[in-house]
């Protein structure tokens, strides 16, 4: 006999539906106590669960403003259990009344005041204050109002930097050994950036500078474009870096563009600033301070573009992966997860889409700058 399969779902469905109303509930009396005791034991445990989460997020915001910010120390990570730091120290080199030279091992992570020569100094949010003896910190404690001396430290972006120096220095000197080496052709590493150095050159320097100018202007375009672009993929590496997220680095790269281009600029360049033909008198007046106002805007604009959009990557990513220890659950942690792992994979395209934005719009002010006067304008 076959039987059907709809009646012996609506059974089964019935019974379960039917489950509450069969003995298996309490008397009244039975349930009145342990409810009580549950909702007390629930009201003791939502204030320590609380505090608790308040003191997970204190900790994540605390985690995300260190590694936004330059260290003073290579710290790769922290035990919090046992308090202990494993990195390395770095040089601190201080300007105070003569060179203060000694290893930031001596601050013992901000704990310890360091000594040098008489003087003391404290680390307070990776700035470094002179104190007295004990550490003494006057005023605000977020903007102490002690004296701060002049420091030239080899700090962690510093370090970094020079790390992507050495390493644009090794890889495309190989390139250019391999050029001379093998007739013209790449070899090794070079294999993979060849094509790299001709887009730079095809795609970006000479449609916008021109033939005739862009040769002088290729070394500096291809050294930005590679810099930015493997301190980005650095930054997105677990050792905390966040170089171009540092708006002094982007305002150092930035002055370099806007020098090199008001130094090679032509008269050209300058007289549509100053006095722009095909425009009557009394307007050449009145753009003429907006022209020059420009000129500074322009680098403003790259600096604060390539600054924000890198900060802004590096404080999405840390807080979707501090939402992992904030949710506690299976379903949030692992979303949490999945979002995290979702825009790592987008900073990389972010990294060398920065990259190309930064060498692109260099170009275009180089272009600008040495741009031919054209006949019509003339009449």
């Amino acid at each position: 006999m076959v039987i059907s399969n709809k009646p012996l779902q609506f059974i089964i469905a019935f019974l379960i539906a039917c489950l509450p109303l069969f003995g298996f509930a309490n008397t009244p009396s039975e349930v009145t106590p342990v409810q009580t005791e549950t909702t007390a034991v629930a009201n003791e445990a939502a204030p320590k669960a609380e505090g608790e989460t308040s003191e997970i997020k204190e900790q994540i915001k605390e985690v995300i403003g260190h590694h936004v910010l330059d260290g003073h120390e290579f710290s790769l990570f922290a035990d919090a259990a046992t308090g202990e730091h494993y990195g390395f120290p770095l040089p601190i080199i201080l300007w105070d009344n003569g060179v203060q030279f000694f290893s930031s091992s001596k601050f013992n992570h901000g704990e310890a005041v360091a000594e040098s020569n008489g003087n003391f100094y404290k680390l307070h949010h990776e700035k470094i204050y002179k104190t007295d003896a004990a550490g003494t910190l006057t005023g605000d404690e977020h903007n102490p109002t002690n004296a701060k001396p002049i420091d030239l430290s080899i700090t962690k972006g510093v370090l970094t930097i020079m790390v992507v120096a050495l390493l644009m220095f090794l890889l495309f000197t190989s390139l250019a050994k391999s050029y001379t080496k093998n007739g013209g052709i790449s070899a090794g590493a070079g294999r993979f950036f060849e094509p790299i150095v001709l887009y730079v050159r095809d795609e970006i320097a000479i449609p916008n500078i021109g033939e005739k100018h862009y040769k002088k202007y290729m070394s500096y375009l291809l050294t930005i474009f590679f810099f930015v672009w493997f301190l980005n993929i650095f930054g997105l590496t677990p050792l905390g870096i966040n170089v171009t997220g540092n708006i002094a680095i982007t305002f150092g790269l930035a002055v370099i563009t806007f020098i090199i281009t008001n130094l090679t600029a032509n008269k050209n360049y300058w007289g549509h600033i100053f006095w722009m033909p095909g425009v009557p008198t009394p307007m050449k007046i009145i753009l003429a301070p907006i022209e020059l106002l420009g000129v500074f805007i322009k680098p403003f604009a790259l600096m604060i573009r390539l600054y924000a959009n890198i900060f802004a990557g590096h404080i999405v990513l840390m807080s979707l992966i501090g939402l992992i220890f904030i949710f506690k659950s299976w379903l949030g942690s692992s979303l949490s997860f999945m979002l995290s792992f979702a825009i790592s994979i987008i900073e990389i395209l972010v990294a060398l889409l920065q990259a190309y934005i930064f060498t692109m719009l260099s170009a275009l002010y180089f272009g600008s700058a040495v741009e031919e006067h054209h006949h019509e304008e003339a009449h």
